[in-house]
């Protein structure tokens, strides 16, 4: 379904909403007409599904599984967009000192429900074995054949941290090809945006109040930006008063604390979306730190406190 809404100039907004890569998607054109705007979205959506085959772990036949399933056995030869994403993901890896880390599959899952049966954590040394295969120094790559190589048996990457922001980036592409001149692809809060609103004005993104989903902290107008979140509203575990987020430090096994939610704002959704979970893993100073000696790149954290820090150049509402 496409909801039209009503702007300035002979251009109007057009938006769609639907599942894919299992979270929710909301592209919105900016189109002459709706059967423009449908033929714009539908586009953008076979190839955020493209993308979908190529990296999902719900798949058997998708290029990851075969590489999880050659864990210690063999390279396994992939698209060149898929060793280029891998690529890339391991360089974030060296740049966050593994805070971010796609190898994160080979966690023990057994150990992490977060739901109401979960009374308690493990001990630090059950923590620690838990993570013992998170590494991505042993994704070895050989860019002249395009392989990839799990040094370690029972080794598994996956995309949940990088994906999203990846296919959202991407569906921004196709549709700046087809010529549509202003947008925003949201791929479950992982937003990409080019252009303005056909009235002129920028696109105004609201941060979400950690303690409150449907409530809004700060707004900031942006154009031709991305912006993704973190936070441990989405999913986490009360025990003995105090809360855990679901996200897990690849280091200690155990899962953050201390802050509510990170958000960071930069020129492309796959940056955002890769960055914005070791800012987590790293904590508020640590983290912004390392966000002011990048460029174009910014970050706003809120810790457990609803204290509010963000990086140099940051301008909010």
């Amino acid at each position: 379904m496409i909801v039209t809404e009503k702007v300035k100039t002979n251009q109007s907004m057009h938006k769609r909403t639907l599942r894919l890569m299992g979270n929710r998607f909301e592209i919105s054109v900016a189109a002459d007409n709706a059967d423009l705007a449908e033929a714009h979205i539908d586009s953008a959506v076979t190839e955020i599904s493209r993308i979908e085959k190529l990296l999902t772990t719900f798949s058997d036949d998708s290029q990851t599984n075969e590489i999880n399933r050659n864990a210690g056995i063999q390279p396994v030869k992939v698209d060149e967009e898929v060793f280029d994403l891998i690529a890339r993901s391991l360089k974030i890896s060296s740049l966050t000192q593994g805070a971010f880390d796609i190898t994160y599959g080979s966690i023990d899952k057994s150990l992490w429900n977060f739901d109401v049966n979960m009374k308690q954590l493990p001990d630090a040394e059950t923590a620690r074995k838990s993570v013992r295969l998170i590494n991505y120094r042993n994704v070895i790559m050989d860019a002249e054949n395009t392989t990839v190589f799990l040094k370690e048996g029972g080794m598994r990457i996956g995309f949940g941290g990088i994906g999203k922001g990846y296919a959202a980036d991407r569906a921004k592409q196709v549709l700046k090809e087809r010529g549509v001149l202003s947008g925003v692809v949201n791929a479950s809060g992982d937003l990409t945006t080019w252009g303005v609103q056909p009235d002129g004005k920028k696109w105004t993104i609201g941060i979400v109040n950690p303690d409150s989903v449907n409530e809004i902290f700060s707004y900031m107008d942006i154009s031709d930006l991305a912006v993704a979140t973190s936070g441990n509203y989405e999913k986490f575990v009360m025990i003995d008063g105090k809360k855990y987020s679901h996200t897990i430090n690849p280091r200690t096994g155990l899962p953050v604390t201390g802050i509510k939610s990170v958000t960071i704002i930069t020129t492309n959704a796959e940056i955002a979306d890769a960055m914005a979970t070791p800012v987590m893993i790293m904590g508020i100073y640590v983290g912004l730190d390392m966000i002011n000696q990048m460029k174009n790149i910014e970050a706003i954290i809120i810790d457990d406190n609803n204290n509010l820090y963000t990086s140099n150049n940051i301008n909010l509402k």
